[in-house]
């Protein structure tokens, strides 16, 4: 039996007005799985008939315990014990019932905190710029020194393209302040006030389902349906690589070329101005598409030329998981991207930006909370947990040990597995069909692994920071174990 990943500590019972709170630290990660019943199993879909009463539970796949969900471990309403490489759709950072966070969660600074929501924008607390320093600041990107807080991921996105608009037009408006005319028009909607402008993106990529995010977003046209969007914002073309890349290098290469050209096209051509383009690192709900690091440097230059802001979307690659704390640290610009986006395993959500990108007038970017004292005091946690854990460096050796066992079951099986790819722990390989794909994520369910699927036919891996070449055993004898009776259901004969 492969030794268990343990994180032991003695449990202990915190009185809060009366209520028993169990600090469920003491609690121990399994040594594998534990599966007793179907997934869904019964508590779950009585759980789930009682929710969608009053919410749609149609996404649902079941009902988890997070009393007794542990590290790596999700447990569900039927006391099933799941090896978790979805982590709540990548956003669990550094596993279930961290020690650190639910001691950050009781501390009388967090109890304040909660208790007294301030508008941070007109009344910040005390405690707020050192909250920022502590927390985000401390992962900043290089060469951005401010940070915009806010309270999701579409939401980070959403507001980072007001902040390009705003600095679109203060460029074209120069010296002079607001006309009559634009103070007028804008209330009606209408130019010069509302001046038609747009975000580029690109083709799969997904930034959100918010309106300016919708617009955005190209992954999946069940998400755009039926809402109105921004008709005039543009979309370029993302490389569609070949694997294995070394046999398809002069493909890929080809590939490349042709996008930068079309964006290029579509930057000097575009009938509407283009305040800003926006790209993810790896495009996550698209399919795990990647790109080389020379194209995102390329797209780097053509901005600048185009003297367009460039905004890198790190909602879902950004904090380690990919190997490096910024998925794009590792295309090594020769200038920093304008704006970076962050949400999911930071549990807190905004964009890194430089002062040039303050509006001209307080109030224009700007909400009542403005992020949340709370959600920088869990950061601040996961971060300190990043650091003394030397988890990045973690994340990049097990996703190399990992990747390396996936590529030849690649081979091996290779009518189910095909193109494996990605960086750090943040990998993927595609199914043969959509079908396949949901039959083989239902039989990794049963035998204790959740995961999820990106794109139409891709199988994603979004783990913890903290998963080791342990957990990876544990999930490798599982999956062959899928493999081999996939195999044997629809192709017998090999």
């Amino acid at each position: 039996m492969i030794p268990a990943y343990r994180m032991a500590r003695p449990a202990a019972r915190i009185g809060v007005r009366g209520m028993q709170l169990r600090l469920v630290s003491g609690l121990a990660e399994p040594k594998e799985p534990k599966i007793t019943t179907e997934i869904p199993g019964p508590r779950s879909k009585a759980a789930l008939k009682q929710l969608s009463k009053l919410q749609d539970t149609r996404a649902a796949i079941f009902a988890g315990d997070y009393t007794k969900s542990v590290g790596n471990y999700i447990a569900d309403a039927d006391g099933n014990l799941l090896l978790d490489m979805y982590c709540q759709i990548a956003s669990i950072p550094v596993g279930y019932n961290n020690p650190r966070l639910l001691k950050a969660a009781q501390s009388a600074e967090m109890a304040t905190a909660l208790a007294n929501r301030p508008a941070l924008g007109v009344f910040p607390s005390t405690d707020w710029p050192a909250a920022l320093e502590e927390s985000f600041m401390r992962v900043a990107p290089r060469g951005l020194d401010m940070v915009f807080t806010t309270a999701h991921g579409s939401d980070a996105n959403e507001l980072a393209y007001k902040a390009a608009f705003m600095h679109h037009a203060r460029k074209c408006r120069g010296a002079r302040g607001y006309s009559a005319q634009e103070l007028e028009s804008v209330m009606d909607n209408q130019e010069p006030g509302s001046p038609d402008a747009a975000i580029l993106s690109f083709s799969l990529g997904f930034h959100g389902r918010t309106f300016g995010a919708l617009s955005t977003t190209r992954s999946k046209a069940v998400h755009k349906l039926d809402i109105p969007a921004f008709k005039h914002w543009p979309r370029a073309p993302f490389p569609q690589l070949r694997y294995p890349l070394e046999k398809y290098a002069q493909e890929n290469a080809q590939e490349e070329k042709r996008c930068l050209e079309e964006l290029e096209r579509i930057l000097r051509t575009h009938p509407v101005p283009i305040a800003a383009v926006i790209v993810e690192p790896i495009q996550s709900e698209g399919g795990d598409r990647h790109a080389s690091a020379e194209f995102f440097r390329a797209v780097r230059s053509i901005t600048q030329e185009a003297d367009v802001l460039m905004i890198v979307d790190e909602v879902q690659t950004g904090c380690g998981a990919t190997g490096t704390f910024w998925a794009h640290e590792q295309w090594e610009l020769p200038t920093a991207p304008d704006m970076v986006t962050f949400s999911k395993k930071m549990q807190a959500a905004g964009f890194f930006h430089t002062g040039a990108l303050v509006p001209d007038q307080a109030y224009r970017n700007f909400n009542t909370w403005l992020g949340d004292l709370p959600r920088a005091l869990i950061a601040r946690g996961i971060i300190d947990e990043i650091t003394e854990g030397n988890l990045v460096e973690q994340v990049r050796k097990t996703g190399e040990y990992l990747k390396s066992h996936l590529q030849p079951l690649a081979i091996r099986y290779h009518r189910l597995v095909s193109n494996v790819r990605g960086q750090g722990t943040f990998l993927a390989f595609d199914c043969p069909n959509a079908e396949l794909r949901t039959e083989f994520l239902n039989l990794m369910r049963q035998e204790g692994v959740n995961m999820g699927g990106s794109g139409e036919v891709t199988v994603r891996f979004r783990p913890m920071l903290t998963l080791t070449k342990t957990h990876v055993n544990v999930f490798l004898t599982r999956l062959e174990s899928v493999l081999n009776k996939m195999y044997k259901k629809h192709w017998p004969q090999n």
